[in-house]
């Protein structure tokens, strides 16, 4: 094997550990803006949730509510693990 090759593979390796400790990071949340100037946010699942800025203001002002249904339907709510 060449060394342009082992050092290829070492630095792919190495790239591999690094995205398998970011994975870890899982559950922790962030912010970033899409390409299309809307807010998205990473960490709740596979894919970000993504929310024009009127959506989510919409959306954050009926947290009460939005709690408030979630306990009213406990029983009927699964729970993601």
């Amino acid at each position: 094997m060449s060394e342009d090759m082992k050092n290829e593979l070492e630095r792919l390796r190495a790239e591999n550990e690094a995205l398998k400790s970011k994975k870890q990071d899982r559950g922790q949340l962030s912010m970033r803006v899409s390409e299309k100037g809307a807010v998205s946010i990473y960490g709740m699942g596979r894919f970000p949730v993504t929310l024009y800025k009127e959506q989510w203001l919409k959306l954050l002002s009926i947290t009460g509510e939005i709690k408030k249904f979630i306990e009213d339907n406990d029983s009927k709510l699964k729970t993601k693990e």
